[in-house]
């Protein structure tokens, strides 16, 4: 059986690592390259980088701080912000990272996933979709849950994986930071609707929060979150200790 993976993740805004409520309200945490050493010490599964500014700002990811991060990490690394181009992803393979995450590189040029995992294999090619309810509807934010693309998000995502991509990031903006347990009902759509894998984002607030989701969603593959893990609220440790007792199938 296929282990449910735990992922942590790394919001960086001007070399550090911040975190906020409804991608709002950002505060600093913690250098990147301290805490990715950790997490990659304790128990991670794999690790995201978003460098989040870097598409509201119009700018390339910053490759220094992402090398740095990268040469101290064990365990997969996915990297995205500012990804734009077939450059792009060839830019932060090769600094480091095993997966690439695009988002309104995606939106802006509908055939970079076509051409990355023609490149680089499906495996490498990872969605990260921003999603937020508008008027009863699951639409597509860009640019760090900044603009509505008026884009519904089901037919999109269905859309990144028929050119090529590999594995999604379901990022509601409506639990982000909340902690009052992760989209269900739209992470349920979301795996209805494709074969890849399914990682959930936004919403963690306990440990409980990560068995209701692998109980009520199996099809989901792996859970991500950052403030709880960032400011020691649940350790890895403890999660999957007790995901293994709930029967859940955990890398311990």
């Amino acid at each position: 059986m296929i282990t449910k993976r735990i992922i942590p993740c790394l919001d960086v805004r001007d070399g550090r690592v911040v975190k906020g409520v409804n991608f709002e309200g950002l505060r600093d945490v913690s250098s990147p390259v301290e805490l990715a050493k950790f997490y990659s010490e304790c128990g991670a599964d794999e690790l995201v980088f978003y460098d989040i500014t870097a598409s509201s700002d119009g700018r390339k990811l910053f490759t220094d701080i992402l090398c740095e991060t990268a040469a101290n990490v064990f365990i997969p690394l996915t990297v995205g912000g500012g990804i734009n181009t077939v450059a792009d992803f060839d830019r932060v393979l090769k600094c480091g990272a095993d997966k690439v995450s695009v988002n309104s590189g995606a939106i802006r040029n509908p055939n970079l996933i076509y051409e990355a995992a023609k490149l680089y294999g499906d495996q490498c090619v990872v969605l990260s979709a921003d999603i937020k309810r508008v008027d009863g509807v699951f639409r597509v934010f860009a640019k760090g849950g900044r603009e509505n693309t008026g884009i519904e998000a089901i037919d999109w995502i269905k859309h990144c994986v028929n050119n090529g991509a590999g594995e999604i990031v379901v990022n509601s903006i409506d639990t982000d930071g909340v902690k009052q347990g992760f989209d269900l009902e739209m992470l349920e759509k979301v795996c209805d609707a494709v074969s890849v894998p399914v990682i959930a984002s936004g919403g963690a607030g306990k440990i409980q929060d990560f068995i209701t989701l692998f109980n009520t969603l199996p099809k989901v593959d792996a859970g991500l979150a950052a403030s709880i893990f960032h400011f020691g609220e649940v350790k890895i440790s403890d999660l999957k200790n007790e995901m293994h007792k709930a029967g859940i199938p955990t890398r311990l």
